[in-house]
């Protein structure tokens, strides 16, 4: 029974009216308050496993922070949403290019857990140019009594052995380790923007730039180009892959998105080089909104396959798009994030916030959407009522099981009481990064150095 309505609630993942209706509230934030924050502590990728017990975050300053759903937690459905730090490692340094004189930061650009096989959990981090898979195990025991080392380490000397004790395992508190078990390095001239395991669990790929490569998880010391969209002269470079990602079905097709709005869809069994696509998905543009900006806000910042493998998702500055894969002209949903921002245009250009690139997610039944916006607001969109909804990650609202008001923004005209003008909207305080439950209704939301994490409201 439980999980036929669980089902359901994926469904309702907003309350508007109507009996079934979720009220989102809030769970926890992590990070600290202070308004003087770290470069290296902005919150750079989240990403929860594939069971959505652990939720992982990496940052600017190369740091994972792994956090656990209590287990005790799982079952008062209240606090469902409630993790505490499991495991914190530092994946990545900073390093010096020294046939390039460039430096290259230690920032955490993806995450992707892999599934889980045994005790132990694997994940890949990258930053701009080197990919690490980790294995992060745990410890209860240690071996005690050994024969030629002492309790403390030290080595005794073999000729003071006179009997021969057999080593026993003792309890001991829990540790956490996080051990890299392979460093993928040297393959990509440019920044990586993507990792995407395969569902194959063998095989993922990187992408930069112009380039997106295979690799195997096993081998290091090599990876497969399989797209290059490299000109032979830069000058006529007129795109670049924003981002990539792999069927999770099919373990031979993935897509790529570009700077210019497309996403290809490309068959590895066609070509071992996959610069021909099978498909290509793109919009007409729409002459009445053509601008200078025009190019710079159709550029794709994310693409995410629906779990099903129907549907594909894409983020672009001012838009969430669904497209199916069987329909290339056109996408079958649009929804517009903030609208009310392209009149603004031209002050985002000049700040650069233009350039900003939010990503989107999926709910665990792929109804629903759910992308960032300015001002810390982050917005879903259900695609079954084609309802949507603004809610705000804040300080204000912190008090567990605090229900969150639905928030709106007034373009231009006269102001109602519950409205924020779009001209007082801080454009500082951004959500790029959004992950939601594989199963459950509970998202985590990254403001710029704070981690929220918000839960259906149970009754």
């Amino acid at each position: 029974m439980y999980s036929k309505l669980h089902e359901n609630n994926l469904n309702f993942p907003f309350r508007a009216g109507g009996g079934n209706d979720i009220q989102w509230c809030f769970s926890q934030v992590k990070g600290a308050v202070d308004d003087d924050v770290a470069e290296a502590d902005i919150i750079s990728t989240v990403e929860f496993n594939h069971s959505g017990e652990l939720l992982a975050t990496g940052d600017k300053g190369g740091r994972v922070v792994i956090f656990q759903q209590e287990q005790e937690n799982k079952i008062q459905s209240h606090s469902r949403g409630e993790y505490n730090v499991y495991s914190t490692f530092q994946s990545h340094e900073p390093e010096f290019d020294y046939l390039k004189s460039l430096e290259i930061e230690e920032k955490i650009n993806k995450i992707r857990w892999l599934p889980q096989k045994n005790a132990a959990q694997f994940l890949l981090s990258t930053n701009d140019k080197t990919i690490k898979l980790w294995k992060i195990s745990e410890r209860d025991k240690r071996p005690e009594g050994y024969n030629l080392k002492e309790e403390d380490g030290r080595y005794r000397d073999p000729t003071t052995v006179t009997t021969l004790r057999v080593p026993v395992f003792r309890p001991m508190d829990l540790m956490v380790e996080a051990s890299p078990r392979r460093i993928f390095a040297n393959a990509h001239t440019y920044h990586i923007n993507s990792i995407s395991i395969n569902s194959d669990y063998e095989t993922y790929l990187s992408a930069d730039d112009l380039r997106i490569n295979l690799w195997h998880l096993e081998i290091t010391d090599r990876s497969f180009n399989i797209v290059d969209i490299k000109p032979a002269n830069m000058e006529e470079l007129t795109e670049v892959i924003t981002a990539a990602e792999f069927h999770p079905n099919s373990c031979n097709t993935f897509v790529y998105s570009s700077s210019k709005g497309t996403i290809r869809l490309c068959d590895m069994r066609a070509s071992a080089l996959c610069d021909r696509h099978s498909k290509l998905f793109e919009e007409p543009e729409d002459p009445s909104n053509r601008s200078f900006f025009s190019e710079i806000i159709s550029s794709i910042s994310d693409v995410k396959f629906s779990h099903s493998g129907r549907y594909m998702m894409t983020r672009d500055y001012l838009s969430v798009k669904i497209w199916d894969l069987n329909m290339e002209n056109r996408p079958v949903e649009t929804y517009q994030v903030h609208e009310y921002l392209r009149s603004k245009l031209c002050s985002l250009y000049e700040n650069d916030c233009i350039f900003d690139k939010f990503e989107c997610c999926w709910n665990g039944s792929d109804s629903v959407v759910m992308t960032g916006s300015y001002n810390n607001f982050f917005r879903m969109f259900d695609r079954n009522t084609k309802r949507d909804i603004t809610l705000e990650a804040s300080r204000e609202n912190n008090k567990p099981r605090t229900v969150l008001k639905p928030r709106k923004v007034c373009a231009s005209g006269k102001r109602k009481k519950d409205e924020i003008s779009v001209d007082s909207l801080d454009f500082n305080k951004k959500i790029l990064h959004t992950a939601w439950h594989p199963k459950e209704n509970i998202i985590a939301v990254a403001t710029t150095n704070n981690l929220y994490i918000f839960q259906d409201k149970v009754n």
